[in-house]
């Protein structure tokens, strides 16, 4: 059965309550499968003087440089352990992106279901390697800005180390937003037929436009879709402007279930719901025997 993950990330601007309400709108109203965030110690992540630099985008900045920025943004590990018994309280599951060793470590620590490993750090074989070795839960990797031979030996390293199927693997093109032409489809459809015997699932991240291409994406063989999720996509910040706002997330959800309900073979040559058309409408000639 096809997972949604509304990906909140830094969307709760770095406020509790917001980041509460979230979970709740993507359980209650979204009916998604589980609400994702992010976690980054930002001054292991960052060198000196990116942290200490301006923004690259002034207004979509929480602080005075980029370092502040991204520390306004940040949950600490408790905030982290209360927003995964908020997420359990509602039954939707949590689970956060890990963007450095610390983060690592600290989420690892939660027990989520799963743990998310960015496209920025999915060639971080210290981070990933604690993973595989002192996680149990599913490790799901993105593709974005990542050769076919890198791909190739994030997958190798898992099955080195006997994780392999417990990996999901997502399609993916790292932009905000994404132009349908560079949504690149068919790369599900290729990741199916290398990896699909080597690593538990594939699945497909998106940061486009509409939810369209998620559909079709499904129909190709993701078994998971993630979407940035917001309550308003014109709020201050990065990633709103790509995310989905409630109803569109509400939708998502609903039109891949209903597809995927539908993505089947006839089960005989007439169905039952025909059956009562064929006797009403059906013109039927007289068969003559063959032989």
């Amino acid at each position: 059965m096809v997972k949604v993950i509304a990906e909140i990330g830094c969307n709760h601007m770095g406020q509790m309550e917001i980041a509460k309400e979230l979970i709740s709108v993507a359980a209650h109203v979204c009916k998604a499968d589980y609400a994702k965030f992010q976690k980054r110690n930002n001054r292991e992540l960052l060198p000196p003087a990116q942290y200490n630099a301006p923004h690259p985008v002034p207004a979509n900045s929480y602080g005075d440089t980029y370092g502040a920025h991204r520390e306004a943004l940040e949950f600490t590990v408790e905030q982290h352990a209360e927003l995964k018994a908020f997420c359990d309280g509602l039954g939707i599951g949590y689970s956060t992106s890990v963007w450095d060793m610390t983060s690592a470590r600290e989420i690892a620590a939660l027990k989520p279901d799963l743990i998310k490993i960015p496209s920025a750090t999915n060639l971080n074989w210290e981070l990933q390697g604690f993973l595989a070795e002192n996680y149990e839960g599913e490790i799901h990797v993105s593709t974005g800005m990542t050769t076919r031979d890198e791909i190739e030996h994030v997958i190798k390293f898992y099955e080195d180390r006997g994780r392999a199927k417990d990996l999901v693997v997502y399609s993916c093109t790292s932009g905000y937003p994404v132009a349908f032409e560079d949504l690149c489809l068919r790369e599900i459809e290729r990741l199916r037929g290398k990896y699909a015997d080597r690593v538990k699932s594939i699945g497909f991240s998106g940061h486009h436009l509409g939810i369209a291409a998620d559909v079709a994406a499904l129909a190709l063989g993701a078994e998971w879709v993630e979407r940035h999720f917001t309550l308003d996509r014109t709020w201050k910040g990065t990633d709103h402007a790509a995310s989905l706002e409630p109803d569109g997330m509400r939708r998502l959800c609903r039109d891949l279930r209903h597809v995927e309900t539908a993505l089947t073979f006839k089960s005989k040559d007439v169905l039952d719901v025909e059956d009562v058309q064929r006797k009403k409408l059906k013109w039927q000639p007289e068969l003559k025997a063959v032989g």
